[in-house]
């Protein structure tokens, strides 16, 4: 008989030490560490942003979290936590722009959704969040898309408007949240707004 064959590697191992399946996820394999690291790696618009370093998916989970706050005064801080996730796959999978994401279809949400379920899961947080969390995440992150599309990315506002919608807010102030900063700082600024929004939501419950 032909030896048997191992199944293809589906996990990923990281610097915590945990060996997250991608197939299977578990939320006990989870760390906040490895999210706020691989964040900080992953670059927004495939790299292709001005400035000395990437604009990382981390920078911009804060900047969604920072806008979505403003959107809705109103939210929690377990509902303002899970903003601030809404990207944390990408920390696994890595950030496929839209027209791939298109070409690619209803596995990678499959994978993503199973994803971002161990993830809130690990931090008490809804598998399967209510619609209200889906509808400021929504706004904060097509309004963080115009932002960095116009001031980042190379878009016109003519362009931005058509694929993203004209954010309803002022714009003024805002250019400090996109300076792009190194990998370490963008961690830092991650892993210390997590914290911030955990013990807010912690005092909550």
């Amino acid at each position: 008989m032909p030896p048997r064959k191992e199944p293809p590697r589906a996990w990923q191992r990281m610097l915590s030490g945990r060996r997250l399946d991608l197939l299977d996820p578990s939320p006990l394999d989870v760390e906040i560490e490895d999210i706020a690291h691989g964040l900080a790696r992953v670059a927004r618009w495939n790299g292709q942003t001005r400035g000395p370093h990437i604009f990382s998916v981390a920078q911009h989970s804060v900047l969604v979290e920072h806008i979505a706050g403003h959107l809705d005064t109103n939210i929690s801080a377990k509902t303002r936590a899970m903003v601030l996730l809404h990207d944390a796959p990408e920390y696994v999978i890595g950030d496929i722009i839209s027209p791939f994401k298109t070409v690619i279809g209803e596995t990678y949400k499959d994978v993503e959704a199973r994803l971002m379920a161990a993830i809130h899961l690990r931090f008490a947080l809804p598998a399967k969040p209510a619609s209200l969390v889906h509808k400021v995440t929504k706004a904060a992150d097509r309004a963080a898309a115009f932002i960095e599309a116009t001031h980042l990315a190379g878009f016109t506002f003519e362009e931005a408007d058509k694929f993203f919608g004209r954010p309803d807010m002022s714009l003024r102030d805002i250019e400090h949240w996109l300076a792009p900063i190194s990998s370490q700082q963008a961690e830092e600024i991650f892993l210390t707004r997590f914290r911030v929004l955990e013990a807010e939501f912690a005092d909550e419950a």
